[in-house]
């Protein structure tokens, strides 16, 4: 909560404003709005609010909502850890930060020999990418079969009936984006 002030005020000063002016089309005291930049006080939601639209920003910016990926962007592997497994075998590992804010996410799947990607798409209904990093897929995506192979991409919608199945013994891994549906 601390950090409100500082984007008000940093914001404020990149638009060429004085204190005194957003505090006027906000309809509170030069005081008033010192206080908030200084976290001195913490605004109401509509002040938070007032203060946003005058500043051509959304209340969002201002508490922060999209700064865990702008601070750090980067995702270390040691982070990466198996967020779902499914009844052939399948894992699921995130690839980034959970962040609300994220307009796409992020998977890398391992597929044993043999297994399939059943019960591992339920809650992605929007658009996918993916890139074969090693071993051989098969894709069947409304009753038509994709086999792709290490260096193939792929691109679909997620509400179609899908399913991929690991074709070989061996691991299997594919990249995969994930563009959730509005």
């Amino acid at each position: 909560m601390n950090r409100i002030g500082e984007r008000v005020k940093r914001k404020r000063e990149l638009l060429g404003m004085q204190l005194n002016d957003l505090a006027k089309k906000v309809g509170i005291s030069s005081s008033a709005l010192s206080q908030i930049e200084k976290a001195k006080s913490y605004p109401s939601i509509l002040t938070l609010k007032l203060i946003a639209e005058n500043l051509y920003t959304t209340v969002g910016e201002l508490i922060g909502e999209n700064e865990s990926l702008f601070n750090n962007p980067v995702f270390r592997s040691e982070d990466m850890g198996v967020i779902e497994v499914n009844d052939s075998g399948t894992q699921m590992f995130m690839l980034s930060q959970h962040d609300a804010s994220k307009q796409m996410d992020t998977f890398l799947l391992k597929f044993p020999g043999g297994s399939d990607s059943v019960g591992l798409f339920k809650q992605h209904t929007g658009q996918i990418f993916a890139y074969l990093l090693r071993g051989e897929l098969q894709f069947e995506i409304d009753n038509r079969s994709y086999v792709i192979l290490p260096g193939d991409t792929i691109y679909f919608n997620g509400k179609r009936n899908f399913r991929i199945q690991n074709i070989i013994q061996d691991i299997s891994e594919l990249l995969c984006v994930t563009i959730p549906h509005d």
